[in-house]
């Protein structure tokens, strides 16, 4: 994925911030595992997003030669206390990979299909001001082609979720799929369904009800009886409207602003229903490379599903990144293709990739929201630069 669409896939849950902290915050990194001769370059990328002004990293990576551990910075501010390898952390968009799967499951089933109407599953909720559910499918919800509204880009919303006054009077408050959704229902859709792409977080909250009407169970309790629980993922969590996230893990740092200055705010608390199924999971780096090393190998989804899974749009302006259905194909500098998603929330930035073969995987996170090049990152992890 180029950097303009990582930065785009990464912050639709973030606030627009752009501020370095000081190169004194950074800390020794530290390595574990079997494969770290191999990983040079990696530890280096992770290093210098510190100094770039992330405060923290953790970072896991798994191959044929093992497994690869590794932090930079700090986790605390406050007391400087190190990131640690085993740090569970908001993973923001990453959720999509698991929402899709769920109803990549469930057309395997026989229980829908991607080219059902929305309007089918969910009759009158995609309504309003040019929006129709009748004329837009499941897939095109899955790949972003609907051109459903990204309720995140509306300007009252960011106002009081991603800016400073406005996210300590309400970062507790809980907003409901459906209240999410009659966000961008004020508002035009960006262009009629299938003729162009654009990522909008609508598309998965809108995902995540139509599961609930076809299982009659939520999303969440889906993904854990699919996903979770047959991976023995145990560090990745739905937490609905839990505001906290489990231990081991770090704090959470944000500007809350729009411009490139200002003081840095924890923000490890917040409610994450205001993120939905569009982002709201929790986890940790190992278990995102289980994760997208069973999906990519073929032990969640019969190949016929996968292979839908893998089928890629284009995003014109970026030419080295296609969207499947809740997965991202990124074409690195040394020709090798990666396949995993990006993932933006308050105070935290989180990218999971792994090879087709389910091979080689890596999964990291920045516990700041401002800064740091993770695409820089994957290309040391796969192209050794």
């Amino acid at each position: 994925m180029g950097e303009d669409m990582t930065v785009r896939v990464r912050t639709t849950l973030v606030a627009a911030t752009a501020v370095a902290l000081a190169a004194a915050l950074a800390a020794p990194a530290f390595a574990a595992g079997s494969a770290e001769g191999g990983h040079d370059a990696t530890r280096r990328a992770v290093e210098a997003a510190v100094k770039d002004g992330v405060p923290g990293v953790t970072l896991t990576a798994k191959d044929g030669h093992g497994t690869w551990r590794t932090t930079a910075g700090v986790g605390n501010l406050r007391t400087g206390a190190q990131r640690s390898t085993e740090d569970r952390y908001r993973v923001g968009s990453i959720t999509k990979t698991f929402v899709a799967t769920v109803l990549l499951q469930l057309e395997a089933e026989g229980r829908l299909s991607l080219d059902d109407t929305v309007e089918k599953w969910l009759p009158g909720v995609v309504d309003g001001n040019g929006h129709d559910g009748s004329t837009m499918t499941v897939r095109q919800l899955l790949n972003h082609t609907s051109g459903v509204f990204n309720y995140t880009a509306d300007e009252t919303f960011g106002r009081t979720y991603f800016l400073k006054d406005g996210f300590f009077e309400h970062r507790y408050d809980t907003k409901s799929p459906e209240q999410l959704v009659a966000i961008a229902m004020a508002h035009k859709p960006d262009f009629a369904p299938g003729t162009s792409w654009n990522y909008s977080n609508t598309n998965y909250v809108l995902a995540g009800m139509v599961i609930e009407k076809v299982t009659g169970r939520t999303y969440a309790e889906e993904i854990r009886r699919r996903v979770i629980d047959p991976l023995h993922l145990d560090a990745t969590s739905v937490p609905g409207t839990r505001v906290t996230v489990p231990q081991p893990s770090s704090r959470a740092y944000s500007k809350l602003a729009e411009t490139a200055t200002g003081p840095t705010y924890d923000v490890t608390k917040l409610n994450p229903s205001l993120a939905s199924s569009a982002g709201e999971m929790i986890s940790d780096s190992a278990d995102l490379n289980r994760f997208y090393r069973a999906l990519l190998r073929g032990d969640l989804l019969p190949a016929k599903q996968l292979k839908e899974m893998k089928t890629t749009v284009s995003a014109e302006e970026y030419p080295n990144a296609g969207y499947g259905l809740g997965l991202i194909d990124r074409e690195l500098s040394c020709g090798v293709h990666v396949w995993g998603h990006d993932g933006g929330i308050h105070g935290s930035n989180s990218v999971a990739a792994t090879t087709a073969d389910g091979r080689h995987s890596v999964a990291l996170n920045f516990n700041g929201d401002w800064s740091g090049d993770s695409d820089a990152v994957l290309e040391a992890e796969f192209c050794g630069k």
